[in-house]
């Protein structure tokens, strides 16, 4: 995960505010931007010898509920000392009088990250490795208590699917600079596809990749899980279709996929290894019509992209270079999407 200097925070101000709440701030200051987070600016800080990470709110006009930092700043606090590794969560400051949008500080994870599914930068022998602990930690979020870790109003009840349907429909439509007809096409089919409410009810991520996590130096141990914006109390099978959803896209920067990969003779998990070890651990013996889920997932990511392209348009976007670049794949993902839904329904 790598970091910029940044000039996009001002620093006076952050230290002022944290002056005496943590270590370090009285010491020189300094910044650096990473070049991930698209949503919510996210910040490598400097205090002295300590290390802190600081996410905020983008700048400008945005979505209703969009970059919640402070449901990622609850939900995190909430995760500490369970089964899911996360960073220690440390400072939430709502006052936008502070640096022009909110705020939270956090811990700084040190460890390694992987933005290629494929794992180039690892052996072909121990490639499964970092995607079974991916498996074990999404098995291990939707085992989670809510009610024990005080999330049960984290999310509203209901049904978690038509609801999103209904919510990322009109941030679509919100956001949208041009008809895509493949869009409009998901939209109606998932109206009718997907599967009807069956009481799941979990804590879910919401965006959950494996490059939204850190492992340990040196090893395939999960150190922590990142990018919490959408999470809530939903349906678990919304996670695991995100991640076959992820997996089918292509490869490289912006689709992140393993489209075409030849898993076996890389040493990668296949799609249906995934699914059967997450529903071994979950004590699962099938999911029906699955393709329902990944077209779902596949749907939703597209609106989100086009919420990502529409802030670079309006000059909100963090990174507004990749974010025309991520926009760009908006019809990609809808059609993939009805692809989905077809092989479910054929």
């Amino acid at each position: 995960m790598s970091a910029t200097a940044s000039n996009d925070l001002d620093l006076d101000a952050v230290a002022r505010y944290v002056a005496g709440r943590l270590p370090g701030f009285d010491d020189q200051l300094s910044a650096e931007k990473f070049a991930v987070g698209q949503s919510n600016p996210t910040f490598l800080l400097k205090a002295g010898s300590h290390r802190y990470v600081l996410r905020r709110k983008p700048l400008g006009n945005l979505l209703k509920s969009a970059h919640a930092v402070d449901r990622e700043f609850r939900v995190q606090s909430a995760l500490q000392d369970t089964s899911v590794p996360v960073p220690k969560m440390h400072l939430l400051c709502q006052n936008e009088g502070v640096i022009g949008s909110e705020f939270y500080i956090m811990a700084h994870v040190p460890g390694r990250s992987f933005d290629d599914p494929r794992l180039p930068e690892l052996p072909v022998a121990t490639r499964r490795g970092p995607m079974d602990e991916m498996n074990r930690v999404l098995a291990a979020l939707h085992d989670i208590d809510v009610n024990a870790v005080g999330l049960a109003d984290f999310g509203p009840p209901g049904d978690y699917f038509a609801r999103q349907l209904g919510r990322w429909s009109k941030q679509y439509k919100a956001s949208e600079i041009k008809d895509i007809p493949a869009m409009d096409m998901l939209i109606a089919r998932l109206g009718n596809s997907l599967p009807k409410d069956d009481g799941q009810r979990t804590l879910v991520h919401g965006d959950y990749r494996i490059d939204n996590m850190i492992f340990s130096p040196d090893g395939t141990t999960c150190r922590a899980v990142l990018d919490w914006e959408l999470s809530t109390i939903g349906h678990p099978f919304a996670d695991l279709a995100a991640v076959i959803m992820q997996w089918r896209m292509p490869v490289g920067p912006e689709g992140r996929g393993l489209a075409g990969v030849d898993r076996d003779a890389e040493g990668l998990m296949s799609d249906q290894a995934f699914i059967t070890a997450y529903c071994e651990r979950r004590g699962i013996d099938q999911i029906d019509n699955f393709g329902a889920y990944v077209g779902f997932s596949f749907f939703r990511m597209a609106a989100i992209l086009q919420g990502v392209l529409k802030r670079a348009l309006d000059g909100n976007a963090s990174n507004p270079e990749h974010a025309v670049k991520l926009g760009r794949l908006v019809p990609e993902f809808a059609q993939a999407g009805l692809n989905a839904l077809d092989q479910s329904e054929g």
